[in-house]
């Protein structure tokens, strides 16, 4: 992303390969490559918390107009 937000700043290839530490042919490719610039969605990873989310959110739903603290759940 930096990559791009040089180019539009009008930095040359060689100074950006300066800048960010990487080749010049690195920069080169990057602003060639249209798929290097989005990223892809991450998958859910499980937490320590999972199998008890069912138990918590029915002990937050029983107390709603008040607040539980997470030392309390």
């Amino acid at each position: 992303m930096e990559i791009k937000v040089l180019m539009r700043h009008g930095a040359g290839i060689r100074e950006m390969a300066r800048e960010l530490g990487c080749s010049r042919n690195t920069i080169r490719r990057y602003l060639r490559e249209t798929a290097a610039e989005q990223y892809s969605p991450r998958t859910a990873r499980p937490t320590k918390l999972d199998p008890y989310k069912g138990y918590l959110l029915e002990r937050i739903e029983a107390a709603r107009p008040h607040w539980i603290p997470g030392v309390v759940l």
